[in-house]
């Protein structure tokens, strides 16, 4: 009996055994569990004021046409970094700084004009977050009056493909000034990348220009203030299809 009762324990055993290992072959592995990373939102520029003169800027000891600006815009959410790009209206070039607060300095031109935006990123995230973007004068040694900022495109946009259903479009234009001395503007307009033909000068921030399907045109706005200075925009395009 004895002899029988070890047997059967030791039978029962092994079936245990064998149930409880039998099973780990089948089971479906487990996913690691993957965090989700949320895109960042757009930042909201602070300083540099949108259209005024930037008189905080600290004097470069070593070359006084330079001072150094302190940029400041909002927290977003979901952001780890900011890139800061700044441009310079009169030459064209770009200055890029990298930030993890919400607060950067550069050193730029000193009696100036210049455009700033601010692009939230995140770690892990491939889509990123513009701000607006904002001008401002760089205080420039004794300088009384600022010459307007260039003038920026609103009809047809840069780029812009239209349908040629009148024989003239209407160019629109806006454009801004510290002083707020504005008194003309006039446009450049051709079908060549360096217009020269003026379309005269205006008051308004918008003239008529007569146009023809399958061409691109180009133009430009040169803006006049009270004391005689001008500024140039960009070159703008747009197709007539």
């Amino acid at each position: 009996m004895r002899i029988s009762k070890y047997i059967s324990c030791t039978l029962l055993t092994s079936i245990l055994l064998i149930s409880c290992g039998g099973g780990s072959d089948s089971e479906p592995p487990i996913d690691p569990v993957v965090p989700v990373v949320l895109d960042p939102s757009a930042a909201t520029l602070i300083f540099p004021d949108d259209n005024t003169e930037c008189n905080e800027g600290i004097i470069n000891a070593n070359d006084e046409s330079k001072s150094t600006v302190n940029f400041q815009w909002s927290t977003s959410e979901n952001t780890d970094s900011y890139e800061i790009k700044i441009k310079n209206l009169d030459t064209g070039s770009v200055t890029t700084a990298i930030s993890s607060t919400n607060q950067t300095d550069v050193l730029i031109n000193r009696g100036t004009p210049y455009e700033w935006y601010v692009i939230s990123l995140a770690n892990g995230a491939s889509s990123t977050a513009t701000s607006d973007t904002w001008t401002f004068y760089n205080q420039g040694p004794g300088i009384e009056n600022y010459a307007p900022f260039p003038a920026v495109a609103i009809n047809p946009q840069r780029g812009a493909t239209i349908s040629n259903t009148n024989t003239t479009v209407t160019l629109e234009w806006s454009t801004s000034d510290v002083d707020d001395d504005i008194v003309s503007y006039e446009v450049l307009f051709d079908n060549i990348d360096a217009p020269t033909t003026s379309l005269g000068t205006t008051i308004e921030p918008n003239i008529e220009a007569t146009i023809m399907t399958g061409n691109t045109y180009y133009w430009k706005v040169i803006t006049t203030d009270s004391f005689g200075n001008t500024s140039s925009s960009e070159l703008f395009e747009f197709r007539v299809e």
